[in-house]
C-alpha cells in the first residue's frame, strides 16, 4: 500500500495525570484497552491495543526519587487480534490477552519489574506463576532520563508491542534542570516504530515465516524477526512537524521489534547528542548520524536557526537485516518545516559539562562471566535464539550478588547484531573485539583477530542496552544494586526475546561474616 509521506503533523502524547497523592506517594490508574486510531490521513482506524485508550500511551512525567504507584488495569478483549503460536512455552495456553508492564530502564524492585511470567489478563481472572500485586511501585531513585514502559508478557511480547502497547517515562532531576538546555514545547519526544498495513487500514503481522518450505510448520508460527514496511513517530505514519529557526531538544526512542536504524538529515545538519540510555554523558558528542537499535534512546539538540524557511528530512539509511533503506519507504522518518516565526530570541544553550559526577565509583570487580549469544533449531525446523545455549525454562545460571559489580563478555557467534537488555541495572560499555569465529565453533578456544574498541563518545554513557556486533566479544561491566529478586536479560529483538533469547537474572542477597 503506498501511502503519501508527510501528510499528517506530528502527534505529542498527552502527560498523564496522577488520580491522587497519597502522603509520599504519587497514585496513577493506567487501563489497558482496545482502541481504533487513525495512523495516517489516508487508512481508515487501525485497531490497536493502547494504554488508556492511546498509541502510544501517556507520558509519565516524575521527579528523581518521587515514589510512584500505578495500577495496571487490562481491559483488554478475550482474544488477541494478532497471531499467536501456542506451541512456544508451556505456560502459555490461557484464555484472554496477557499482560505485564515493565518500565524500560529503571530501577525497580522485583515484584514492579515486569517479570515475563508474573502475567494477568483481563481484570486480574488469570494470572502467571510470578504474579504478586495489582500495583506497581517505582521509587525513580536514578538521575534524569528517558526511559519507556512496555509490555512484557511471556511469549508475546512482540504481538503487544506491535499491537501498541508501549509509551515514554521522563525522570527529571536538579542536575538536569540546572541545565539551559530548549524545554517545554521545545522538547519533542520521537518514538519511532515501523508497521505494515492491509488495504483496511488493520495491521499486517504474519501468520508465519515468509519464506515456510515446511508442511509442519504450526499455523500461525512464530517468525525469527519482524520490519514494517513503514515508519511511524508518536503514532503517525511518515508525519511532519513546523518548528522556529531555533535549537529543539528531541528526545528518540526506537520502539522497533527489529529494526535498528541509522539516523541523518538530508540537509547535512548535525546532532548534538547531549544522552542516552541512562540519562546525560560528560560532553556533548556531534554527530552526522545515529544508530540506534530497539529499545535504545537517543537525547539530542538540534538547531535549525539557521535553515529559516526550509524543509529537510530525517532520513534513514539501514533497511530490514544489512540491505540499505528502500529509496521510497524506510529510508523516511519524518519532515521538519523550519516555518513558524520565532516566538522568542532563543536563551537555551549547550552547555560544554553536562555531567560533573562519575558514572561510577572504582569498584571492585566480583565476577567475570562468559556469556554466548547463538541459535539452535526446533522440532519444526525453525530458528530458537539462545543466551547460553540455554532456553528460558533451563535452571538458572545467572546469580549476581547484590552490590557486587560483575563483567559480562558477550560472545556474539551469529550473523547479525542483537541488541542486549538487562532488566534492573544500568551499565558501562567497556570495549569489543573481533574473534575467530571459526575456532571458537571447533574447540571454544576463543582467539582475537584485531584490538578492543572502546564504545563511540555517544554511548560512553549509562546503558541499559547494548549493540552486540557479529563475531565479536563486547564487555560490560555492571554494579548489580539496588534490589534482590528475579529479574530477565535478553536479547530486545521481539521476536528473538519471544523464542528464547531470554534468561532469568536473579539477585542474590549475600550474607557477611
Amino acid at each position: 500500500m503506498e501511502l503519501e509521506k508527510f501528510v499528517d503533523p506530528l502527534p505529542i502524547p498527552e502527560v498523564l495525570i496522577p488520580h491522587e497523592r497519597m502522603g509520599s506517594k504519587t497514585y496513577y490508574e493506567v487501563t489497558m484497552k482496545e482502541c481504533y486510531q487513525k495512523l495516517h490521513r489516508d487508512l481508515p482506524p487501525t485497531r490497536l491495543y493502547g494504554y488508556n485508550g492511546s498509541f502510544p500511551g501517556p507520558t509519565f512525567e516524575v521527579k528523581k526519587h518521587e515514589l510512584i504507584a500505578v495500577k495496571w488495569l487490562n481491559k483488554l478483549p478475550d482474544r488477541h487480534f494478532l497471531p499467536i503460536d501456542h506451541t512456544i512455552h508451556d505456560n502459555h495456553h490461557v484464555d484472554g490477552v496477557k499482560t505485564v508492564v515493565h518500565l524500560h530502564g529503571a530501577k525497580t524492585p522485583a515484584d514492579s519489574d515486569g517479570y515475563p511470567e508474573a502475567w494477568f489478563t483481563k481484570d486480574f481472572k488469570e494470572t502467571g506463576p510470578y504474579f504478586k500485586s495489582e500495583i506497581s511501585e517505582y521509587p525513580n531513585d536514578q538521575d534524569a532520563t528517558a526511559l519507556w514502559y512496555h509490555d512484557h508478557a511471556m511469549a508475546i511480547t512482540r504481538l503487544n508491542i506491535y499491537a501498541g502497547l508501549v509509551g515514554l517515562y521522563f525522570i527529571r532531576d536538579r542536575e538536569e534542570q540546572s541545565l539551559n538546555l530548549p524545554k517545554k514545547e521545545y522538547e519533542i519526544p520521537l518514538f519511532i516504530q515501523d508497521k505494515s498495513f492491509r488495504e483496511d487500514g488493520s495491521l499486517l503481522y504474519p501468520r508465519q515465516p515468509n519464506n515456510n518450505t515446511s508442511v509442519n510448520l504450526p499455523d500461525p508460527s512464530i517468525i525469527p524477526s519482524f520490519c514494517g514496511d513503514t515508519i511511524l513517530v508518536n503514532g503517525k505514519v511518515w508525519p511532519y512537524a513546523e518548528v522556529e529557526p531555533r535549537k529543539y531538544r528531541f528526545r528518540i526512542l526506537n520502539g522497533s521489534n527489529r529494526r535498528i536504524y541509522e539516523l541523518y538529515f538530508d540537509s547535512g545538519l548535525i546532532f548534538q547528542q547531549i544522552g542516552s540510555d541512562g540519562g546525560l554523558l560528560n560532553h556533548p558528542v556531534k554527530a552526522q548520524s545515529l544508530t540506534i537499535a530497539p529499545a535504545e534512546r537517543c537525547d539530542v539538540i538540534v538547531d535549525f536557526s539557521n535553515i529559516e524557511g526550509k524543509t529537510i528530512t530525517l532520513k534513514n539509511r539501514l533497511g530490514c537485516g544489512a540491505q540499505e533503506a528502500d529509496s521510497d519507504r524506510d529510508a523516511y522518518i519524518m519532515q521538519f518545516r523550519v516555518l513558524k516565526p520565532l516566538k522568542s530570541k532563543d536563551m537555551s544553550t549547550i552547555p560544554k559539562v553536562l555531567r560533573k559526577r562519575p558514572y561510577f565509583d572504582k569498584q571492585q570487580v566480583h565476577t567475570i562471566r562468559k556469556l554466548t549469544l547463538g541459535a539452535n533449531s526446533d522440532q519444526y525446523g525453525r530458528p530458537v535464539f539462545l543466551l547460553n545455549n540455554k532456553r528460558w525454562s533451563d535452571p538458572v545460571t545467572e546469580k549476581p550478588g547484590l552490590g557486587k559489580t560483575e563483567i559480562w563478555s558477550i560472545i556474539n557467534t551469529g550473523r547479525g547484531i542483537h541488541p542486549i537488555h538487562l532488566h534492573l541495572v544500568q551499565f558501562r560499555i567497556l570495549d569489543s573485539r573481533p574473534f575467530d569465529m571459526d575456532r571458537f565453533r571447533e574447540n571454544r578456544e576463543l582467539v582475537f583477530t584485531g584490538p578492543a574498541t572502546p564504545p563511540p563518545p555517544n554511548e560512553r554513557g549509562l546503558k541499559d542496552t547494548v549493540k552486540v556486533p557479529p563475531r565479536s566479544v563486547t564487555r560490560i561491566m555492571a554494579n548489580f544494586s539496588p534490589y534482590s529478586g528475579k529479574y530477565v536479560w535478553h536479547c530486545h529483538i521481539l521476536e528473538h526475546e519471544d523464542y528464547d533469547m531470554m534468561r532469568p537474572l536473579d539477585i542474590i542477597k549475600t550474607h557477611h561474616r
